[in-house]
């Protein structure tokens, strides 16, 4: 394509994305009020045609990844979205319903009256990346439904089956004035991130989240970013090894640690290394006893990633820094035919200045520190960037207290990983470079809607009362004296 095509490409899909924000917010506009009966109606739709299309998103994600197994789809994508939404369809009622809230004296004893009313922002804008790309498309959705948004959606190009099937499930869901949805590459992205909406939620890499929030703030759209960072697991010497191990491999076995979650290094006594080693390694072998022939054990989702992941691996190699790769059927992955399937390696003692130790891995592979003093692990946490999620393993009560209270992240497991997100009524999000802004539940609606402040007043003229209307005299003095004290 040359120069004058790709510039009228690019005019033509700028003019489409412009149309349909325009139409969204007029049709938007128009309705008015948004009853819950319609909220409701919406949500509905969506879940329908979830469940319609769940064996489709299966196959979808199993060629978008080359391998993905079906339960896995089913668990953390479909059900996954569909959770959020019938949760949200539950309670909307309760969400809607105006807050009272206090009047400040002297007002609310002459009848003044102060109240809170939550009304939808307009238009929201949806990103969503492509290791959970059902879940983290209509699960959102939830939150932006239920306040009586409309919305815009643009999927991952890395998962172009599954964009392709969502494509048809919103046409069939939803008018294009209620949801609509623009699949392509960087190009669609870079414009839709421009786009004017009344909010944007971008769930991806801290990388791109930077771009996303820069093209967001030449139109002053807020922004909700959800991203990622390196997640510690520390591991007391109170800790049941066995069987934090078991919930620590499964976090970071599951879509091959390709979640935003999962457990980005360890952190051991180290006399328990080698304990720890070994049940980790039990673990992996009894959920996948082989692992390149599996149709359990999920693939990299592409070369690039694969070839990313295998880089950290090389460099190590060549530091002479030890690995451990856990494949209990003993597979010759070079030989691997149409898959890109890594697996599961331990990295014991990691020099701080490899590539593993400064990226967030998004792969099954799992650095392992150690400490001789509790307090080493908070010192080494709090150095560096705050991550989405922090995972404390034991029964140390003071431990756990200084896990809660002296380290930042956007949430916290207490032995086990990942299942905060599950917790529909705990907001979900980070902190600092692992992101801004929280959704989940009623969280989510409250991101999604603009809190309204209103105060009536009463009949009596109160400035006048009160000494605030010129020419100022006693009244006005005794007012001031009365608001700051003798």
């Amino acid at each position: 394509m040359n120069a004058p095509e790709a510039r009228i490409r690019q005019e033509d899909l700028q003019q489409r994305l412009q149309a349909t924000l325009h139409a969204q917010r007029e049709d938007f506009l128009r309705e008015g009020e948004v009853s819950a009966a319609t909220r409701q109606d919406r949500i509905d739709r969506g879940i329908a045609a979830l469940v319609r299309h769940q064996e489709r998103f299966v196959e979808a994600l199993d060629s978008d990844f080359s391998c993905r197994p079906r339960e896995v789809t089913l668990l953390t994508d479909v059900a996954a979205a569909i959770t959020p939404l019938r949760h949200a369809r539950k309670h909307l009622d309760r969400w809607m319903r105006p807050e009272r809230r206090p009047t400040m004296f002297p007002l609310n004893l002459l009848g003044g009256r102060s109240r809170i009313e939550y009304q939808p922002l307009g238009v929201v804008g949806v990103i969503s990346p492509w290791n959970f790309p059902v879940y983290l498309t209509f699960g959102p959705l939830a939150g932006v439904l239920a306040a009586g948004n409309r919305a815009m959606i643009k999927p991952s190009e890395y998962t172009p089956a599954t964009a392709e099937v969502m494509a048809e499930l919103v046409a069939e869901a939803w008018d294009e004035t209620e949801v609509a949805i623009f699949s392509g590459g960087p190009e669609v992205g870079r414009a839709f991130s421009g786009l004017p909406f009344d909010h944007l939620l971008f769930t991806g890499a801290t990388s791109v989240g930077r771009h996303i929030m820069a093209a967001a703030a030449q139109n002053l759209v807020p922004v909700t970013l959800e991203l990622g960072g390196k997640s510690p697991v520390i591991i007391s010497r109170s800790a049941d090894i066995e069987q934090s191990l078991e919930r620590i491999m499964l976090g970071k076995t599951l879509n091959a640690g390709q979640i935003c979650l999962a457990p980005d290094y360890l952190m051991v006594p180290e006399e328990k290394l080698d304990e720890v080693i070994a049940a980790a390694t039990r673990s992996v072998n009894a959920m996948y006893p082989r692992l390149l022939d599996n149709p359990e054990y999920s693939s990299i989702i592409n070369q690039r990633h694969f070839e990313r992941l295998q880089g950290y691996l090389q460099e190590a190699a060549e530091r002479g820094v030890t690995t451990i790769p856990i494949n209990p059927a003993g597979e010759d992955f070079a030989q691997q035919q149409g898959t890109w399937k890594i697996p599961p390696t331990l990295i014991p003692h990691p020099p701080e200045d490899l590539q593993l130790m400064q990226d967030e891995l998004f792969g099954p592979l799992l650095p392992i520190r150690t400490y001789r003093d509790f307090e080493e692990t908070l010192r080494y946490v709090n150095a560096h960037a705050r991550p989405l999620a922090a995972y404390y393993f034991g029964e140390d009560r003071n431990e756990e207290a200084a896990v809660l209270r002296r380290t930042t992240s956007g949430g916290v497991c207490i032995n086990d990983v990942i299942m905060h997100i599950m917790q529909e009524e705990l907001p979900f999000g980070g902190v600092g470079a692992s992101g801004m802004g929280v959704y989940h539940g009623e969280a989510g609606f409250r991101t999604f809607s603009h809190a309204k402040s209103i105060y009536r007043q009463v009949k009596l003229n109160v400035g006048k009362l009160g000494g605030m209307l010129p020419p100022y005299g006693d009244k006005t003095e005794k007012t001031i004296r009365m608001q700051i004290g003798k």
